[in-house]
């Protein structure tokens, strides 16, 4: 390790960067195009100077530059150390929302958050339903690189309602809605299972349906409040992760 790659460790936080196919026993790794022009044009680093590369399932791989070609950067792994993932699964499903920046906005706060698992809902009263997954992956690939984190929250293609209510599921199970009755609870720490994984179900602007509602706590999920206040969508999304995490 070179005085140069020392000097870089101690006195400067490392770029970090994302790649999906790192493969552990390998010495040098080509980065993607993207990548490559990003380290070499706009943050104009050179041949010897470090930085980070994460493949989003824990790893964290500290590396140097080997090869500084604008289109093909070749990185050299020096190390490589494993971030315990949380000791629980904090999942939430979620409607689809009208305005697609919104949504992408409750991606990007809920992965900084620490969520684990996002299943994006198609309900009776969801106005949009075009959903770009490849878009939406790499804003959770930012936010999960912004926030210095190496695990990448898995994103499912969205689902049906109807059809994901019926899924199995071992951990606690929560759905926030904002229909009145006296038996919904505070999400809270005291309700809150620490040891076990936990899903939430956000809705639409226009909430559940009553029958939505039904089927939810026939399947056992716990109705449940998140404030005195009615939140948008993607508000409420990010008040359920912080409550989920925070515990």
């Amino acid at each position: 390790m070179n005085f140069k790659f020392v000097l870089h460790l101690f006195f400067m936080a490392l770029p970090f960067f994302y790649k999906e196919d790192i493969v552990s026993n390998t010495d040098n790794i080509t980065l993607d195009e993207d990548t490559s022009k990003h380290v070499i044009q706009v943050l104009r680093m050179q041949i010897g100077e470090p930085l980070n590369l994460t493949d989003g399932k824990g790893n964290l791989f500290a590396a140097e530059i080997v090869d500084d070609h604008k289109k093909r950067c070749a990185v050299k792994i020096i190390s490589t150390t494993q971030q315990l993932p949380s000791a629980t699964k904090r999942s939430i499903a979620i409607s689809l929302v009208k305005n697609s920046s919104r949504f992408e906005w409750f991606l990007e706060k809920a992965t900084e958050i620490g969520v684990n698992e996002i299943f994006p809902l198609i309900c009776e009263r969801t106005e949009k339903q075009h959903f770009r997954f490849e878009r939406m992956k790499g804003i959770l690939i930012s936010a999960m690189l912004q926030s210095q984190q190496c695990w990448l929250p898995v994103l499912s293609e969205p689902v049906k309602y109807s059809k994901f209510i019926t899924n199995e599921y071992a951990g606690q199970k929560f759905i926030a809605h904002c229909k009145d009755e006296n038996n919904k609870k505070p999400l809270a720490e005291k309700l809150i299972n620490n040891s076990t994984d936990k899903l939430i179900l956000i809705g639409p602007e226009g909430d559940f349906t009553p029958d939505e509602i039904g089927y939810a706590l026939k399947a056992g999920f716990i109705p449940v409040t998140l404030g005195e206040t009615r939140l948008r969508t993607e508000t409420a999304g990010v008040v359920a992760v912080t409550l989920l995490c925070i515990v």
